[in-house]
């Protein structure tokens, strides 16, 4: 059974008002074109039988001709039924129908043929008579089907409330951007021109819409056909094109949006209600590495799979990749109910929270987490549970401590009683050498995680990446809160820059890591150049049309001018993709992890309790020197 697609869904509205469409037509309207093409082949045959003889009626018999009419009828009829040309399996009008039908008439013909073959001498029928009523027919079957077709399309379409929309690609995606437009009677854009910057499209005409230049004649367009909407229909369109659209669109006071992935597009999921604003992800300028996680994840197949802070923007993105991958068992844990219900949501389409996906634990909990490996038996484990918020823990230290490292180790020993077979632990840039709480607490989670794959002889292994875009609590979601409420956004430094990469990116790294990393290794995944947020808070407020200030604030205590992702001393290998670096971790045992020592040669005067360390130096004398992880 054919799917019909949110786009099809969206371009048969109109259907369910007046019983038929360009793609769906009614069992009615099949009937009328079952009776038209019968009518068609009465009308080709004495056709084709006269222009046989020169126009001479008197040499046709017209007796035995009637008798190859009823044939050919009833061919027509028993095979169009078998083939579904008369049950709705095309729609009219489309390249399938037109397959179907020149298929339907081929056969047809050389049926009829065969007959005329064996018995033409004694009816004295022309045995190439169908050679000629063969293409006429089908000519006339297709046409009357086209203009059906433009008579629908004609019918429907956008209304007096639409906004007039330039469409920049005059492309396939341009092509299919414009039926649906011009399709869809609730569009809130009717396509007035096109733009594409390729010259062998000048003066094309696209489904009645012209193209009227290149993206450089936008301003020109905007005055000549008052367009206020702007539709970037460009799959290959990078973040220096929308850019470069931005800018324009913004000269021109018209108001960008653009399609959603390709991939989505080709799956026939976009239609007009996926169109988008234009988003400061759009313009970060990353380009997405494509890490060919579906080669690296047959190790997945079949697996139980455990995933820790299965409720993060991390978390939660892994457990639908991994689902992709046929688990056996994808088991997800977290501290916090309200987020493992939504991740359960995302991956079995229910949040009922009463099967045994989700596990509700924490990992500061040695005992509970204990008996869920052992109850469970994960043969694979994704653990993403962390604290992240690095101001926060430069407060609460010991709460970086109780969760990034003695969590981490609570996860490692449980999965080593087990004899997990590929342990996964996410890391951050920060590990690079760490200059704040939370850097100095992944850092060591990364060297427990190397000392473990010594102990248990299984791939142990950390991935490391940098600003994940979109990520709960981080730099993105907190600009666009603020620009919307029309408050001050505030900057820690003019200079100061980050790196950034997607969640689905991010994801992909982690579980590749797991196909390609080897225990006691680091990756890290290339992401380009950092980017500077001045200018990503600059564009976002330009971007919102609203007047807001920024205000710098100062480096926080513990924060970097710009993040490091290879750390001093590290390799930077890339043994088998050239975009993700191996590095190799110094492993450290649990035995020699000492609390009040991590805390004291960091800095910190007090403990999260207030609680003094002795023999304490001043917060000014951390240094990378002093790393308590080296």
């Amino acid at each position: 059974m054919t799917e019909i697609t949110p786009a099809q869904e969206a371009e048969s509205a109109a259907e369910r008002r007046d019983g038929g469409s360009p793609w769906r037509p009614s069992r009615r309207t099949w009937a009328a074109f079952l009776l038209l093409d019968v009518a068609v082949w009465l009308l080709v045959l004495p056709t084709a039988a006269l222009l046989r003889f020169d126009f001479n009626a008197y040499a046709v018999e017209w007796g035995p001709l009637a008798a190859v009419g009823v044939i050919t009828v009833v061919l027509q009829l028993v095979l169009g039924y078998l083939t579904h040309v008369y049950r709705g399996r095309h729609g009219y009008g489309t390249f399938d129908e037109v397959r179907a039908l020149a298929l339907l008439v081929l056969m047809v013909s050389a049926l009829v043929t065969v007959v005329l073959l064996a018995v033409g001498v004694m009816w004295e029928v022309p045995r190439s008579l169908m050679l000629i009523a063969g293409p006429l027919a089908l000519v006339l079957m297709l046409g009357v089907r086209y203009i059906q077709r433009i008579r629908q399309e004609r019918r429907h379409g956008p209304g007096e409330h639409a906004e007039p929309t330039i469409v920049y690609g005059a492309g396939v995606l341009g092509d299919q951007l414009l039926r649906r437009m011009q399709l869809d009677d609730d569009s809130r854009f009717r396509p007035v021109a096109l733009l594409d910057d390729d010259r062998q499209l000048r003066n094309r005409v696209v489904r009645g819409v012209p193209v009227l230049g290149a993206l450089s004649d936008l301003d020109d367009v905007v005055t000549r056909t008052g367009a206020t909407q702007l539709v970037v229909a460009i799959s290959a369109a990078d973040h220096h094109l929308v850019k470069k659209v931005a800018d324009a669109a913004a000269q021109a006071g018209v108001h960008v949006r653009v399609l959603p992935k390709l991939s989505k597009e080709l799956a026939g999921h976009a239609g007009l209600a996926d169109l988008r604003d234009l988003s400061i992800e759009d313009l970060i300028g990353r380009e997405t590495v494509d890490t060919s996680v579906e080669d690296a994840a047959e190790y997945l197949a079949g697996k139980k799979v455990l995933v820790t802070g299965a409720g993060g923007s991390i978390g939660s993105e892994l457990c639908r990749q991994i689902q992709r991958f046929a688990p056996a068992e994808l088991i997800m844990l977290d501290r916090d109910e309200t987020l493992l219900q939504e991740a359960q949501l995302e991956t079995e389409g229910h949040g009922l929270l009463h099967t045994r996906d989700v596990v509700l634990a924490d990992i500061r909990d040695d005992d509970a987490l204990t008996a869920v490996f052992e109850e469970r038996r994960p043969d694979v484990v994704y653990h993403a549970a962390a604290l992240k918020h690095l101001p926060m823990l430069e407060q609460y230290p010991d709460e970086a401590w109780k969760t990034n490292v003695l969590g981490t180790l609570n996860v490692l020993r449980a999965a080593q009683r087990v004899d997990v077979q590929t342990f996964i632990n996410v890391s951050t840039d920060k590990a690079a050498n760490p200059t704040s709480a939370l850097g100095h607490s992944k850092r060591v989670a990364e060297k427990l995680t190397a000392w473990m794959g010594t102990q248990t002889g299984r791939p142990y292994i950390s991935v490391r990446f940098g600003n994940v875009i979109g990520s709960r609590g981080s730099m993105l979601p907190t600009f666009h809160k603020l620009i919307r409420r029309g408050q001050t956004v505030t900057v820690t430094h003019p200079d100061v820059t980050r790196y950034f990469m997607t969640i689905p990116e991010a994801c992909h790294l982690v579980i590749q890591a797991g196909a390609i990393g080897t225990s006691g290794e680091v990756l890290i995944l290339d992401m380009g150049e950092p980017v500077k947020i001045l200018d990503v808070a600059e564009r976002m407020i330009a971007m919102s049309g609203k007047d807001i200030a920024i205000k710098f604030t100062g480096l926080r205590h513990g924060e970097k001018m710009h993040e490091e992702l290879i750390g001093a001393g590290e390799s930077d290998a890339r043994p088998l993709h050239p975009k993700i670096s191996h590095a190799s971790v110094q492993v450290l045992a649990p035995e020699n992890l000492d609390r009040v020592e991590w805390l004291r040669r960091m800095g910190f005067e007090e403990d999260a309790f207030g609680a003094r360390i002795d023999e304490q130096p001043t917060r000014g004398s951390r240094s990378v020197k002093d790393d308590p992880d080296a």
